[in-house]
């Protein structure tokens, strides 16, 4: 009897063992199965660097390894909105021109070109303004063999007949100037004389016709030397200018930052933050032709008058405003209002100053004239602290 309770004794502590190796049998077809299912393909040194990314199946479920494809990122839109709004210039409509609209006409270098983009979108909106655009992106004033800027400006504008000239150069001309066979060298005496009579002559084309003239400056540049030359060139500009009774628009600051120095990024016309150069440093962005308009759209606005505004339905021949000049070789005075004196009482109506009468004008040397022209100064009066002179009074004074 108790041979038998031994024996069920040990059948019954042997069915665990049993049962866990049927569950080891029982998972283990499976998982060969799933093994065999499986390629494993030998990867290159390439493909393991730079290839797709495997993803080992686990040990739990002992999946195949797949490929995953990593789906590309999508621009954000604020992103995109971003780099669109960089630039403040939006485009702008241009409308229909009236028949017989005000031409301006802008002439020069490839700068004048940026300048003309500008005042085209400037005066979209205006339908008694076309901005004509006659430029030569490498033209200048030096070489007069590739394009003779004073021999075919007076033909263009008998074609155009503009309300108002604009002329920009000088960006192309920091290079010898040739007089015969002779080369001269730049910003020399020579070359600053001969480059002032083209000046001139191409000014004075201009203004022999009784047309406006608005002549503006060339900007900075990356390069400093050039920038320097250019200073140079702009004082020519400056000066001929004046003495034909044209206008000189100065644009220099506006591509400069506070010591003078050339600037890529700038305030735009609304005061933003923008790109104005491109990377090169000479040519112009899209904002940058904006703000060189700016500086000249003013002035053409104050010349056009009413024939630049934007409610203009049509142009008479008489809504020019009387803007023109008289020709600077006619030889005409300009008369000129005496200068105000303030001590005159009757600039208010008055008899006399408040506190005092009238005081006497001297009209012989003052102290002033004689200090300037002469270099000699006025006695100082004893007292003054100016006042060194050592007299018998003066030590009396000292001793008490």
């Amino acid at each position: 009897m108790l041979t038998f309770i031994g024996r069920c004794l040990k059948w019954f502590m042997a069915l665990p063992l049993l049962a866990v190796a049927a569950m080891v049998l029982a998972t283990a077809a499976p998982i060969e199965s799933a093994f065999a299912q499986i390629k494993y393909e030998r990867r290159s040194v390439i493909e393991m660097l730079f290839g797709p990314r495997r993803v080992r199946p686990e040990k739990t479920n002992r999946q195949p390894e797949r490929v995953i494809q990593r789906p590309k990122k999508k621009r954000s839109k604020s992103r995109s909105r971003s780099r669109k709004s960089s630039s403040s210039v939006q485009e702008v409509a241009t409308v229909e021109k009236i028949e017989n609209a005000r031409k301006v006409l802008v002439i020069g270098d490839f700068m004048a070109k940026s300048l003309s983009e500008g005042l085209q979108t400037a005066f979209g909106q205006s339908p008694g303004v076309v901005v004509v655009q006659q430029t030569n992106g490498s033209s200048g004033l030096v070489r007069d063999d590739y394009y003779d800027w004073p021999a075919k400006l007076p033909a263009m504008l008998d074609e155009i007949e503009p309300a108002v000239a604009i002329i920009m150069v000088g960006s192309n001309d920091r290079q010898k100037l040739r007089q015969g066979k002779k080369r001269v060298a730049v910003r020399s005496d020579e070359w600053v004389s001969e480059y002032t009579k083209r000046v001139e002559e191409l000014a004075r084309a201009v203004r022999s016709r009784n047309i406006p003239l608005v002549w503006v400056g060339a900007p900075a540049y990356k390069s400093a030397s050039m920038s320097t030359d250019i200073l140079a060139i702009n004082g020519i500009f400056r000066t001929v200018v004046g003495d034909v009774q044209g206008e000189f628009i100065d644009i220099w600051d506006g591509f400069v930052d506070e010591q003078g120095k050339f600037i890529y990024t700038g305030s735009d016309i609304k005061g933003q933050q923008v790109r104005l150069r491109t990377s090169d440093g000479i040519r112009m962005t899209r904002a940058g032709r904006r703000k060189l308009a700016f500086y000249v759209e003013k002035p053409v606005r104050r010349l056009l008058g009413d024939d630049a505004s934007e409610n203009v339905a049509t142009l008479g021949e008489d809504n020019l405003p009387e803007l023109i000049v008289l020709h600077p070789d006619q030889g005409e005075k300009v008369v000129r209002t005496v200068p105000l004196d303030m001590s005159d009482p009757d600039i208010d109506g008055a008899t006399a100053l408040l506190g005092a009468g009238v005081a006497p004008l001297s009209l012989g040397r003052t102290p002033r004239d004689d200090l300037v022209f002469d270099g000699k100064t006025t006695p100082a009066p004893p007292g003054r602290a100016d006042y060194f002179e050592w007299t018998e009074q003066a030590s009396e004074t000292a001793l008490r």
